[in-house]
């Protein structure tokens, strides 16, 4: 069913399996996607060497394969991948999407984060503000009042999430849930606690035995 080119060659975007982050573009062919089915690697073709590549062989920032789909012709792949040490770029970076200036820069540890999920950039922006504190900035006062004052506010908001139920408006209820997860991401940011690491949890626990 799948559509190769004139080369064999079908082109494979690398998608992070918790934050949908898009981390690398590649090529495979016909043994590179039987490699990857078979054994849960992914395996890419390289024009370059024009040779199978099994991904972070040499590197150690292998790519384990979480879910597969193709699109509505047929001739291109999407690849659910969980990347080790979230780092897929061969410069170091997380993802090759790192440019968005009009000079290149040679990427590494330090490139931009590729766009992911709403939840994913709101952490990072509360992240950025606990690394970096502006002047004025709500979040900012939030951190520097510790959980004294984030707790309280993680309670004030739980309780309008619960009226905001009660009253079964939609429109209020998406609000308050919001102000909620808001909240929730300051606590977890000045305890030192990754939002990934709560998609983790998630994740581990989808498929889990149902609880009595």
């Amino acid at each position: 069913m799948l559509r190769f080119n004139a080369d064999g060659l079908i082109p494979a975007v690398a998608q992070d399996w918790l934050d949908g982050a898009v981390l690398m573009v590649a090529w495979m062919n016909r043994e590179a996607l039987e490699r990857t089915l078979a054994s849960g690697q992914v395996h890419y073709w390289s024009r370059s060497r024009q040779e199978l590549w099994h991904k972070g062989a040499t590197s150690g920032h292998t790519q384990t394969l979480r879910g597969l789909r193709y699109d509505c012709d047929a001739d291109v792949l999407l690849l659910s991948i969980e990347q080790t040490a979230e780092v897929a770029c061969h410069t170091g970076a997380r993802s090759c999407f790192y440019e968005q200036g009009p000079l290149p820069t040679e990427g590494g540890a330090a490139a931009l984060p590729p766009p992911a999920d709403v939840c994913t950039e709101l952490m990072r922006v509360i992240e950025g503000r606990r690394d970096r504190p502006e002047p004025g900035s709500y979040t900012n006062r939030l951190l520097e009042g510790g959980d004294n004052r984030i707790l309280k506010k993680i309670g004030e908001e739980s309780a309008e999430f619960v009226m905001a139920c009660k009253d079964g408006q939609a429109e209020a209820i998406a609000g308050e849930a919001a102000d909620l997860v808001f909240h929730l991401q300051v606590a977890l940011a000045h305890h030192g606690v990754s939002w990934r690491q709560v998609q983790e949890v998630l994740a581990a626990r989808r498929g889990a035995p149902r609880r009595e």
